[in-house]
């Protein structure tokens, strides 16, 4: 076929719509569950990385507000008393927990000094494992799309092509105007794949990093409170 009769057959071949629309619609079954998988996974995403930003800055406003109220010099037994009546997140359940063992041993008549170190030491270590299971849940989706998203995609990209590839040879058409649409179709998963997985990635370093931010503050505040706890034991003991 010479030049001239390629630039016909070009010419006369219908025109093909190549938006993005058009494109998942003309996709194969595959590609098309491979495409609105990855859009399921990325509007996932962005719900929790929403919903743990709002979460973290309210934790940090809340450990602002108890830490405040604790080095006022207000009564432990008053503050224990006032956060009793509701349910507690963060330094104030930390607080609430090694408060209740204490009170409870000394009420107990348990008076050894290592038994209720070692009691209270263990309340505080369970009570901050629960706090950081609360904070850290759901990112391991983030890191899970992050890591699979471009290679699901890379899937979806790969069956297109093949897909495209078997209709060329069924066609003998290896026109431009033809292939074209049909390899823009394949990319279209690997770009959505990429979509979902870069915000995914990079949301879930930031989110585990402020995440270990607050266990931390949590572990400081927890060793100072069972100095506090200890010398209050010493003086009773």
């Amino acid at each position: 076929m010479n030049p001239v009769e390629l630039t016909q057959n070009a010419l006369a071949a219908p025109a093909v719509e190549v938006s993005v629309w058009a494109l998942f619609w003309q996709a194969s079954f595959v590609v098309k569950a491979v495409m609105l998988g990855l859009l399921a996974a990325s509007i996932w995403c962005w719900a929790i990385i929403v919903d743990k930003i709002v979460a973290y800055n309210r934790a940090r406003r809340s450990m602002d507000r108890f830490e405040k109220v604790f080095w006022s010099g207000q009564s432990l037994e008053e503050l224990y008393r006032s956060l009793t009546a509701r349910s507690n997140e963060g330094l104030a359940a930390i607080f609430v927990a090694a408060m209740r063992e204490w009170k409870r041993s000394h009420e107990a008549g348990r008076v050894s000094f290592q038994g209720i170190t070692d009691r209270i030491g263990k309340v505080i270590d369970v009570t901050i494992s629960r706090e950081m299971e609360r904070l850290e849940a759901r990112l391991i989706f983030l890191a899970t799309v992050g890591s699979a998203g471009p290679f699901i995609g890379l899937f979806g990209t790969v069956w297109g092509i093949m897909s495209s590839f078997q209709a060329i040879a069924t066609s003998k058409n290896t026109s431009l105007v033809v292939v074209a649409p049909a390899i823009s179709e394949a990319l279209l998963a690997t770009a959505m794949g990429l979509a979902a997985a870069i915000p995914a990635v990079l949301a879930y370093n930031k989110l585990s990093a402020d995440a270990a931010k607050l266990g931390s503050r949590m572990d400081g505040f927890a060793d100072e409170f069972a100095a506090i706890l200890s010398r209050q034991i010493d003086d009773r003991s």
